[in-house]
């Protein structure tokens, strides 16, 4: 009997052997490179397209050829606090009766996909990822009726999305080979200057994998950038500048339309 039994695990583990040492295997991996850093606009700034460029690591080539790796790829500008106010209209007239104050909200937000959102994870997963513009928190100074936060918060989305700093491009993200992508983000006419994030996520059959970032810059360049230079440099002196500016202006004016 032991000599039965001393056989038998000799055979599993001569059995398991070869598994045990087979290396695991690597978790899929992303990286991403802008076309460049920084970004210089001028007052005749329109609005342009960035490009981005990224590659996944250790892909497996059966579901890359059936298509089930998506790509999201995001721009998110710096972070302020917005404030969102309600107007009534009492006795005939509009007035402000209540607000509602967001810290941290990104003044642009621009996402670039491989497909429409809805088509690439649940929204369940985009909301624990704060990814996209309608799953992004958006923190409130002050907790508030559950209610009354939710319609300050969906008047908050709606106007950033009218104004086109939030936009959405499906289709922006395509894939060049089994490993190789590039994407189109907007970059909108009013695009705030400072540090911006670049984000990329890797989904894979619907399930979120990695993320990874880089940082870009937006400045702003000539003649406007010298002013701006000056006004944090000279303060004082730009606003005695602006001052005498308004006056002159004023007077000015005053000749031209004074009446005989």
């Amino acid at each position: 009997m032991r000599i039965a039994f001393a056989s038998l695990a000799l055979v599993l583990v001569a059995w398991c052997a070869p598994a045990l040492a087979q290396k695991p295997v690597n978790p899929e991996n992303l990286q991403i490179g802008l076309s460049t850093d920084v970004v210089y606009i001028r007052a005749d700034f329109t609005g342009a397209d960035l490009t981005i460029f990224g590659a996944l690591e250790n892909v497996d080539p059966l579901v890359a050829r059936q298509g089930r790796y998506d790509v999201i790829v995001v721009l998110e500008g710096p972070a302020r606090p917005v404030v969102v106010r309600r107007k009534d209209r009492i006795l005939g007239m509009w007035i402000n009766t209540q607000s509602e104050t967001f810290v941290n909200v990104p003044v642009s937000y621009s996402i670039a996909t491989t497909r429409m959102l809805q088509d690439i994870a649940e929204p369940k997963t985009f909301r624990q990822l704060s990814l996209g513009a309608d799953s992004i928190y958006l923190q409130p100074e002050e907790q508030d009726d559950p209610v009354t936060l939710d319609e300050f918060t969906d008047a908050l989305r709606e106007r950033k999305k009218a104004t086109g700093l939030w936009n959405l491009r499906a289709g922006g993200v395509q894939f060049l080979s089994q490993n190789l992508f590039r994407a189109s983000v907007r970059l909108a006419r009013d695009v705030p200057v400072g540090t911006h994030k670049a984000r990329a996520f890797l989904f894979k059959n619907g399930v979120f994998i990695k993320e990874t970032s880089a940082p870009l810059a937006i400045v702003k360049s000539g003649f406007e950038q010298s002013i701006s230079n000056f006004s944090r440099e000279y303060s004082f002196l730009y606003g005695v500048a602006a001052v005498l500016i308004a006056i002159l202006i004023g007077w000015g004016g005053s000749l031209v339309f004074r009446r005989e």
